[in-house]
């Protein structure tokens, strides 16, 4: 340890090297793993080539691999600095969507720059982060109790959440609320508080469904039966649930899951790529997946707990948070246990603004690991950042 940090206080290219060598390169493997089984599924799901899915879902991997670790470089004092103009930025990226925004598929979630399309909400989850652990990070336990210091970072939260909803896109809300609801809990937020804002969520709900678009509605009747219309509103979650049980204990056999490779798995390639791994795979492979997600999540919760920084913490949490969002609504959706939503798979679902943004906070996640020891914005000097 004192080794590290001798080095940490020497030159910069000494200091890099030392920063790469605290990085949990046993992570990075288990990210790289489940990447790989991202390719061979989507190298499946494009009929056995790589095209058109898994070679370019490979490079972008590339791109956010590079990314990762250059994020995982940076010290907290650089990210505290940064958090507040990425989120005016995701703030302005959401409100240009509204006005400019590419549609897709019923919603106007997309913008085109520089000929490349990005979805402005995915990157707005990782600067919701970043923001929320620069304020509460400042703020003593004391003040949490007070509710006017919570009010700003509510608002933060609201204000995404609200830009989200009217692209339309309920699942990546839903997942943005997860998030500041579980940064506020694990900020301090006081017990009483708590209950006293989840007084007003029936009456929530109920306005919101009445404010609901039609084909959102149609997802909620399908969910509760979706026999009701097997070609039409329910015909996803049917198919899904068919490739589900048809792979067995064992699979069907990689490149002959007989939904997938006849094209009666809808999205097979996005939202419900994990049915595709199920059929082929069957319960064993299913699970197998299913246990890696887990590590991940895990892994990223150790990283909280290790970190003797408030800022650190509290950004690994939100990441890990973010992660497990993400796994826990397309798994759920793709069994028929909650209404479809359109939300990716991590790291195996094909798409380009969600690979990167789930490999940028991975990078984050990473940096609180490599300066974990910092008493960064606490009583110790910073200089070991």
């Amino acid at each position: 340890m004192k080794f590290h940090k001798r080095l940490l206080r020497a030159e910069p290219s000494f200091r890099l090297l030392s920063k790469l060598w605290r990085i949990s390169w046993l992570y990075v493997l288990l990210i790289c793993t489940l990447a790989g089984v991202g390719y061979i599924t989507l190298y499946s799901a494009g009929g056995g080539t790589p095209y058109p899915f898994a070679a370019p879902q490979a490079a972008r991997f590339a791109v956010g691999l590079v990314l990762m670790i250059t994020v995982a470089m940076l010290p907290p004092k650089i990210l505290v600095r940064i958090s507040w103009p990425l989120y005016l930025l995701s703030i302005t990226l959401l409100v240009a969507v509204l006005h400019m925004g590419h549609v897709g598929k019923g919603a106007e979630r997309w913008l085109m720059i520089g000929g490349l399309q990005v979805q402005p909400s995915e990157y707005a989850k990782v600067a919701l982060v970043l923001a929320l652990a620069s304020w509460f990070y400042r703020i003593s336990y004391a003040r949490m109790g007070n509710p006017l210091w919570l009010l700003p970072p509510a608002f933060m939260v609201l204000l995404p959440v609200v830009l989200v909803l009217k692209e339309p896109n309920l699942g990546t809300a839903t997942i943005i609320g997860g998030i500041g609801a579980a940064m506020f809990f694990a900020a301090g937020m006081r017990l009483w508080l708590i209950v006293l804002l989840l007084l007003p969520v029936p009456y929530m709900a109920k306005f919101a469904y009445a404010h609901l678009h039609d084909y959102q509605r149609a997802r909620i009747t399908t969910f509760l039966n979706p026999e009701s219309d097997p070609l039409g509103a329910g015909y996803n979650i049917i198919q899904s649930k068919i490739a589900l049980g048809s792979g067995g204990m064992w699979g069907q056999g990689y490149l002959h899951g007989s939904q997938g490779q006849l094209n009666f798995l809808p999205e097979k390639q996005t939202d419900f790529i994990f049915t595709m791994i199920a059929e082929e795979w069957g319960y064993v492979g299913a699970i197998t997946v299913i246990g890696l997600l887990l590590v991940l999540i895990l892994g990223g919760m150790l990283m909280a707990i290790r970190s003797r920084n408030r800022f650190g913490r509290l950004v690994a949490l939100g990441i890990s948070m973010n992660f497990f969002l993400y796994c826990l609504v397309n798994l759920s959706m793709v069994m028929g246990a909650i209404p479809v939503g359109g939300v990716p798979l991590p790291l195996v679902s094909y798409g380009g603004s969600a690979m990167l943004n789930v490999m940028l906070g991975f990078g984050l996640l990473l940096s609180t690991w490599v300066h974990r020891d910092s008493r960064f914005g606490e009583s110790e000097d910073e200089e070991t950042t």
